[in-house]
């Protein structure tokens, strides 16, 4: 028997998680259950934006790998996924970033009605309340806190020059009317503190009485018969089950939410009984279509000492803590991804196809490896790969990871974009005043020059954009998982919520874009459920 009846059952407390536990339990009318595998938060690093990296492979972390990449060298890479209530907004850069128009009009124009930019610009609007005030492409007054930096380093400063004497223009607002060109970034931040979709969407309804939030659930399967009925989980060893009068709602992110919907008998049927799992509806799509933007760039170390790195050098480290500590000012309170931009790797496209994110720190693999000295990286990242790859079980055993594959740079075209993305930052560095700034470029190196050598090293140092989508993707066709209102094809009840229903990754960042979605399923659960 269910130890619990709600109407909602929501799967994952992340970006979209916590969105329609707010919404859905806001009228007072209807029982919601949130379920998180992580933990409540309690570290006061989560609260500090420049610390963001140091809680990689902590219990707030996932911390995935994916199977050896072929294109790269045959390397595993780490894969960081935020663990706890927030998601991975526990974790990442806070960069608030839409991606670009057409990305959504292409949505719209694959049978997805209700998907065009037209259509979604208020649900972005609805999300904001934008230090900078409502206009035609911004809100005041929502959930999510978008400020500008409080703190910006000298080095990022330097590459806005050099990126505009090298021929990009500045732009002031990426989610404007245009976005080529180079800026600061604005972030999710509230007083220069992160904002997690926890704290912007959770927080305030946690009083409510008809919301319940569990944490360290570990759901291991749907309960379906003729509908989605509810789901199983696992907490402190014990077995529950809960029933969803309504709707189950499967929001645990685009490498998860697959892996339950395999769990429980979702998926294509070959792969699930190859697992042992009783086949409950024969969709092929489920775990397909896995893309992520690739990063690649040009790392340098610094002429003069004026590098993050440098800037929070343990002697220095107390003063710029005691004054985050009073004012929330300082280094403490950067991003560490302050600047950036987009550009096209080639003339006669719709929109960009790369995009410039600027570290003034010398670090590798997200930071996990820091390199001695004092530098900076200025990275491209291919925003619209044509590599595709997968998500699938390594087991029936729900406590395994799962099998990620994601294939990147299988494409000989994402291959060339890239190195002309990497052509592009070297034009950057070599512009004043950052040419001044800089010492020796120490990878890929001053001798590597042809397609030959980036390419090479590429394979040897490029890494993902921690921004998977697409593995239970929108549309109408063989391959489709969901509706354009979320549903799950074949299985009434259940919908997923998340960056996974993408049918084509966005051209910037993806979690403002999932709070987006989040924001537009509540309308559309609500409307078919009065």
């Amino acid at each position: 028997m269910p130890d619990s009846v709600y109407d909602y059952v929501v799967v994952g407390a992340g970006s979209a998680g916590c969105v329609l536990a707010n919404r859905l339990s806001e009228s007072g009318k209807c029982s919601v259950l949130l379920l998180e595998a992580g933990p409540a938060p309690r570290t006061p690093l989560l609260r500090v934006p420049a610390a963001g990296s140091l809680l990689y492979k902590s219990r707030y972390d996932w911390a995935f790998q994916t199977e050896r990449q072929e294109h790269l060298g045959g390397r595993r890479l780490y894969v960081g996924r935020g663990r706890g209530l927030g998601g991975s907004t526990l974790i990442n850069s806070m960069i608030c970033m839409r991606g670009s128009r057409q990305d959504y009009d292409h949505w719209a124009s694959l049978g997805n009605p209700g998907w065009s930019y037209a259509e979604v610009l208020p649900y972005f609007k609805k999300l904001e309340d934008n230090q900078r005030g409502a206009s035609e492409f911004h809100g005041a007054g929502g959930p999510l806190r978008v400020e500008d930096l409080r703190w910006v380093s000298t080095l990022s400063c330097a590459f806005l020059e050099s990126a505009a004497a090298a021929g990009h223009r500045r732009n002031e607002d990426f989610n404007g009317a245009e976005q080529d060109g180079v800026g600061l970034h604005q972030v999710a931040q509230r007083d220069g503190r992160r904002q997690t979709a926890a704290d912007a969407y959770l927080l305030p309804a946690r009083g409510r009485p008809n919301l319940a939030v569990r944490t360290g659930t570990r759901v291991t399967r749907l309960l379906t018969g003729a509908s989605a009925l509810g789901a199983a989980y696992l907490q402190d060893g014990r077995q529950h089950t809960v029933r969803a009068r309504r709707e189950v709602l499967l929001c645990a992110g685009a490498l998860q939410s697959p892996q339950i919907l395999l769990l429980s008998g979702i998926g294509p049927a070959g792969h699930l009984r190859q697992m042992g799992i009783p086949v409950v509806r024969d969709l092929p799509g489920v775990g397909q279509n896995l893309h992520d933007h690739v990063a690649m760039g040009v790392a340098c170390s610094c002429a003069r000492p004026v590098g993050l790195g440098q800037v929070l050098a343990p002697w220095a480290l107390p003063r710029h803590l005691l004054h985050y500590l009073l004012a929330h000012r300082g280094p403490l309170a950067s991003n560490v991804l302050e600047a950036g931009g987009f550009a096209r790797s080639e003339p006669g496209l719709p929109a960009p196809d790369l995009q410039f994110a600027f570290l003034p720190v010398w670090a590798m693999d997200h930071g996990l490896t820091r390199v001695k000295g004092d530098g900076f990286v200025l990275l491209t990242l291919l925003l619209r790969p044509e590599s595709r790859g997968s998500v699938t079980l390594r087991s029936a055993d729900p406590l395994d990871p799962p099998r990620i594959q994601p294939n990147y740079l299988a494409s000989a075209r994402d291959r060339a974009a890239l190195l002309r993305g990497i052509r592009l930052v070297r034009e950057v560095i070599s512009a004043e005043p950052l040419a001044a700034l800089r010492g020796q470029e120490c990878y890929p190196g001053h001798a590597v020059e042809d397609d030959d050598g980036l390419l090479a090293w590429t394979r040897a140092f490029a890494e993902h954009g921690d921004h998977p989508v697409g593995t239970a993707r929108m549309g109408r066709d063989a391959m489709a998982v969901v509706d354009e209102r979320l549903r799950v094809h074949g299985v009434p009840g259940l919908r997923v919520v998340d960056a996974s229903v993408m049918p084509t990754i966005v051209g910037g960042n993806t979690n403002i874009p999932t709070v987006m979605i989040a924001e537009r399923a509540a309308d559309l659960i609500k409307a078919e459920n009065p």
